[in-house]
């Protein structure tokens, strides 16, 4: 199986003092060494950069723009990054009015349309309730995956 891997889980492999920490490795180690296909699109390195760069104290990494450009060229080494190509924001747009997307969550909105593009539907994500309106697609935890919650 192939999975995007969001943002939150990057964050999470990042900082190694983030209880979640050790629970995002375990389910990224997991999936590779079980032959399932991890990666990434644009849009999660966008929004990596805005954690890794935004201070600790407003919730962020506190990386210096260089370290945080360290972090995506090794995530781009790690992981398959699949390009943004033009059909996506014509996904995007459809995807926001068809399911009143409203602030913020147009991310995550972006995530899927880039996902249908490249004909992914497996997401892990810590934050599923920020997905349960797109159907197309299946999200897991990396909770899920350590307690093997994958379809046969």
């Amino acid at each position: 199986m192939i999975f995007l891997i969001d943002t939150n889980v990057l964050v999470r492999l990042e900082d190694s003092l983030d209880p979640r920490h050790v629970e995002a490795l375990g389910a990224i180690e997991w999936l590779k060494r079980n032959g399932h296909d991890c990666q990434i699109v644009p849009q999660v390195l966008y929004e990596f950069w805005v954690v890794a760069t935004r201070p600790l104290e407003g919730n962020g990494l506190g990386l210096d723009p260089g370290k945080a450009e360290d972090a995506i060229q090794e995530w781009m080494s790690f992981f398959r990054l699949r390009l943004d190509e033009r059909g996506v924001f014509r996904r995007w747009i459809d995807l926001v009015s068809m399911n009143q997307v409203r602030g913020k969550t147009a991310h995550d909105a972006r995530l899927v349309a880039a996902m249908e593009r490249h004909g992914l539907t497996n997401l892990l994500t810590f934050n599923p309730a920020d997905f349960a309106r797109f159907s197309l697609i299946h999200v897991y935890t990396p909770s899920d995956i350590l307690a093997g919650k994958l379809p046969s």
